[in-house]
């Protein structure tokens, strides 16, 4: 994100300025660090005689021409990124002409150098104000315009925008403005209908396509030429169909950008953006190594979110970044309702749904920085960091329960009425609970203020009397803390599961609503008091909830194991790992329950959450004297059930990719090497690319392997894959001169965006927290520099990723608050330093309940 605008000055703007369309001009072939931009804005203004500016970023200005009169160009401020525009007429017409700049943060318009062909590759990631970086604009949502684009290319890329291109010419060699020579192509795009600048988009290179067509859509999937081999564009084109017809079935209009190109690019920042009809992945989407199918599952889930952006988003699109959650809610929402009624994930997207999605948004909801899902966003540095937990899963958790509460049918008529209504326009929350209160009937005031207006998650939790082994008294409690004192209206369904000859079977369902502190559930007095008792039954609505001291023994015993459907395991997976991170179950009994039930676990994306989490468990939140038990404990688990799985499954596989972080004894460091020297490879298992890196991790990290080792694995894989495994390993170096060598690195802030990212990723090794100490102090004196002078995304990868989170002691803490106190940062660096410091916090008060438990 390019310049700081402010919500007062871009109302400002709306209020004065039309836009009526862009007509932009690139040259591409001229030089490794700059391109040619030569942009015309046409634009009307309600008060003539005016002064507005517009956005342009680290850009060197030839000439500025606002209609026919030449402006002083020494007026520009490159680094704020705005250049002022006096006098406006009521018609007006600007021409800015000028050299910007290729990026390697992935803003803007990036730029990579492909290691193993040395070719050229270029994408946009122009979300949420960085579109000024390439072109001359108004940078903000609700100035749509027409957008026209030429681009002058070598002749052998491919160049891709929002819509297909209606001409594409030959040029013969000839010297450019600045010198160059080289044989190009003329791409000349034609203008789209009213679209906002930040869903605009170039992607141009060498990239390798593969075309198709679906209901008279023209489809495309590219990737980088060296990657063609392992992109699987049959499976990405499967998911593509079957997103189009399931969207035209329900909302009820056709999709409305012509072409759909989706476009898998090197180095994204993101999981993938919605530009309109030109949609860029991360790379790691075209899997060159063999994935479980929950990476498979995941892909589908991204690949519909974009989709249903085309429409949410981009076709009607929120006025200001208030409203970020009428994109990302709904794309979430409606992407893992596709995919549960029209893929073959069916009913276990929602299982996915309830134990990722959701686990990210209550972590994201109980953080000191946690907001409305209809959150006050006053600059674009707030919207930065509010692409969260919360705007994405909270949001799509509340409207789950939303359509519980107003019916699939209804929900779905309001869309519609929506899109009719609000074509190529702006929105607000308002006019989406209008449309949606016409088609139910109900008023969604109260709703609203419960569910998008307030901040942090409810805790559900059953109380019960029993008198015989049946239930004199039931009522579901409800609570909420001080400082978040809202107590909503919840539909839930109450479920009593039974265990019978190894299996746990559901034998009662209750559904009603839950409102107040505490609600009455008459129709389970009398019912046997069951094995388990599961509140939120079918996740029905957004909620923590807590489980019975039978139910949990129940789990622990092995009941974990005997569920017959997913979703309900998945909810006490999920329940299980809120009460260890909130203190409630020690995290010992947490990975005493992972180890009794992962070997059942058929749901592999659930397996590897949970999996993650056990991990996360004992390095973090265990008691210190009992760290070395219960990493052997999970390690020993896992190994046993490496030499037991299927092989060549996926469970194999997950098995072995769980056991690689926690391998520390000498006898799981001698498996690893085993497996990666061919000595003793499990039947069926594939040692690929990717996981050959990740053994070379653990073992760098184990010291049994060093920087002689990596570089001959980067020889071996000289990929830019490869690049960010071996900086990763690098860094993991267990030694006070490799952790050194790796903050050096990454405080210089040259690396690109990716090397960076795994530069700190292997320097924060949990295994080795003494060797990070000296850099809790190092940190504090440098996050503040480093967000004055970076672009905003290295900034937070530094700020979110260096932060000293492993270093859980008081002293971090203390750090923190000093800092905050000291140098009054930023709100939103305020808020990174906040969500670190509440971490280490959790950490400390989970280790002092684990060691009480003891």
């Amino acid at each position: 994100m390019a310049g700081n605008l402010t919500r007062d000055e871009a109302r400002e703007r709306a209020r004065l300025l039309e836009v009526e369309s862009y007509e932009v001009a690139l040259d591409l072939t001229e030089g490794d660090e700059r391109f040619e931009s030569v942009t015309t804005v046409r634009f009307t203004c309600t008060r003539p005689g005016a002064s507005t500016f517009v956005d342009l970023h680290g850009a060197h200005v030839r000439k500025v021409t606002l209609n026919g009169r030449d402006l002083d160009v020494s007026a520009y401020d490159a680094d704020k990124g705005r250049f002022p525009l006096p006098d406006l007429a009521e018609s007006n017409e600007l021409l800015v002409d000028a050299d910007c700049t290729y990026m390697r943060t992935g803003e803007g318009l990036h730029r990579f150098v492909d290691p193993v062909d040395q070719k050229v590759y270029l994408h946009s990631q122009f979300e949420t104000a960085d579109a000024h970086r390439m072109y001359a604009c108004f940078d903000q949502p609700d100035l749509k315009a027409a957008f026209q684009l030429t681009v002058l290319a070598p002749a052998d890329w491919e160049v891709v925008s929002n819509a297909a291109p209606s001409e594409v010419a030959e040029l013969a060699e000839e010297g450019g403005r600045h010198g160059g020579v080289q044989a190009a192509r003329r791409w000349v795009f034609p203008a789209t209908a009213a679209i906002s600048t930040y869903i605009t988009a170039l992607v141009a290179g060498p990239y390798h396509k593969v075309t198709a067509e679906h209901d008279g859509i023209p489809l495309g999937v590219y990737c980088r030429a060296s990657l063609a081999e392992h992109l699987d564009a049959d499976n990405i084109l499967e998911v593509t169909r079957q997103g189009f017809d399931f969207f035209h079935r329900v909302f009820g209009v056709r999709y409305p950008f012509g072409k759909y190109d989706q476009l898998f690019v090197p180095e994204f920042n993101a999981g993938a953006m919605e530009n309109a009809g030109c949609v860029t992945f991360l790379e790691d989407y075209v899997f060159r190594s063999r994935v479980t199918d929950a990476v498979v599952e995941r892909r589908a889930e991204t690949i519909l979110h974009e989709m249903a952006h085309m429409w949410f988003g981009d076709l009607v699109t929120m006025r200001w970044w208030d409203d970020l959650w009428l994109n990302e809610s709904f794309a979430t929402y409606m992407s893992v309702l596709a995919q549960a009624e029209a893929t073959r994930w069916g009913k276990g997207a929602w299982t996915t749904f309830a134990n990722v999605e959701k686990a990210w948004a209550y972590r994201q909801d109980q953080l000191p920085s946690t907001h409305p899902i209809a959150a006050d966003i006053p600059d674009m540095q707030a919207v930065e960091v509010n692409f969260d937990g919360i705007t994405y899963a909270k949001g799509a958790s509340v409207l789950k329960q939303l359509v519980a509460y107003v019916g699939l049918d209804n929900f779905l008529a309001g869309v519609r009425d929506y899109f009719a209504e609000h074509a190529w326009g702006n929105t607000e929350l308002k006019d989406l609970l209008n449309a949606l209160e016409r088609t139910s009937g109900r008023d969604l005031s109260s709703w609203s203020k419960e569910w998008l207006e307030t901040a942090w998650v409810n805790t559900l939790r059953p109380s019960f009397e029993v008198s015989d082994g049946r239930f004199t008294s039931f009522e579901v409690l409800q609570e909420a803390p001080a400082d978040y004192p809202t107590l909503r209206s919840h539909r839930v369904a109450i479920g009593l599961y039974s265990l019978a000859d190894g299996v746990l079977t559901r034998t009662k369902r209750v559904e009603l609503d839950v409102v107040g502190a505490r609600t009455a559930v008459p129709e389970l007095v009398g019912e046997e008091q069951p094995d388990l008792v599961l509140v939120n039954d079918d996740d029905l609505t957004y909620a923590k909830i807590r489980l019975d001291e039978r139910s949990l023994r129940t789990l622990v015993d092995g009941g974990i194991a005997a569920f017959t459907e997913s979703l309900p395991r998945a909810l006490c997976w999920s329940a299980a790992w809120d009460m260890t991170r909130d203190g409630e179950m020690s995290t010992r009994d947490y990975v005493k329950l992972v180890v009794s039930g992962a070997g059942t676990v058929s749901d592999i994306t659930v397996l590897q959450a949970v999996l993650r989490q056990a991990r996360m468990a004992v390095q973090q939140y265990a008691d210190p004297a009992w760290q070395a038990e219960g990493l052997a404990l999970l390690a020993g688990e896992l190994r046993g059930l490496l030499r037991s799985a299927e092989p060549g499954s996926d469970h194999q596989l997950a098995f072995l990719q769980a056991f690689a972080p926690v391998a520390t004894s000498g006898q799981d460091l001698e498996l690893l090497q085993g497996i990666l020297d061919g000595s003793s490879v499990p039947e069926g298992l594939a040692v690929d690319a990717d996981l050959r890196w990740t053994l070379v991790h653990a073992l760098v990290s184990g010291g049994r392997l060093g920087e002689d080792d990596i570089e001959a694995e980067l020889r071996r894989d000289p990929t830019a894959t490869g690049e960010r495994s071996a900086a990763l390993c690098r860094a993991a170096v267990p030694t006070a001169e490799a952790k050194a060598a790796a903050w050096e690195r990454i405080i210089g802030g040259q690396l690109a965006n990716h090397i960076a990212r795994t530069t700190i990723a292997g320097f924060q090794d949990p295994h080795h927290t003494d060797l990070l100490a000296p850099y809790r102090d190092r940190f504090f004196a440098e996050v503040g520099r480093i967000y004055k002078e970076w672009t905003f995304d290295q900034a937070q990868t530094f700020a979110v990723g260096c932060f000293p989170s492993l270093l859980i002691e008081e002293a971090t803490v203390r750090a923190a608050e000093d800092f905050l106190a000291g140098e009054q940062p930023p709100q939103a660096l305020r808020r990174m330093i906040l969500e670190g410091a509440d971490g280490v916090s959790r950490a400390l008060r989970n280790r002092a309940k684990d060691a009480a438990s003891a």
